[in-house]
């Protein structure tokens, strides 16, 4: 069965795109630590980000780059924090968390709850700086 990552990449659940290319995807967090916090993932479906292969991981790294230089010029702030955790959802992913201070990164905060024109419009802020 296809993890919901993967069905997010199929189309097959809505979400706020904020980048995507041939073998990368990247979306909101629907439960944000932080206004901005992105997913990115490979569009192959592994449960585990070093089980990638070399190659892919780099580009993979690469892509999620990118997309952090977006989020630094989209929304204020003074790092933009990359974690890998992969506990809650199969399949390989990196978080990006804008932060001001390592306390932004922990997991254990009250996730931050913004309506469907507030995403969308982070989503679009982010994507243009792409």
């Amino acid at each position: 069965m296809a993890t919901i990552f993967s069905r997010i990449i199929a189309g097959e659940i809505p979400c706020y795109i904020i980048a995507e290319d041939e073998h990368f995807f990247a979306f909101l967090d629907i439960n944000p630590l932080s206004k901005g916090h992105t997913l990115v993932v490979p569009k192959l479906e592994l449960d585990y980000l070093f089980e990638l292969d070399d190659e892919t991981l780099s580009q993979m790294i690469v892509f999620a780059k990118k997309v952090a230089k977006g989020m630094e010029q989209a929304i204020p702030c003074k790092r933009i924090g990359l974690t890998v955790i992969g506990l809650e959802v199969p399949h390989a992913h990196i978080h990006l968390i804008p932060i001001n201070s390592e306390s932004d990164m922990n997991f254990s905060n009250k996730k931050l709850t913004f309506n469907n024109e507030e995403m969308t419009s982070i989503a679009k802020q982010i994507s243009e700086q792409i």
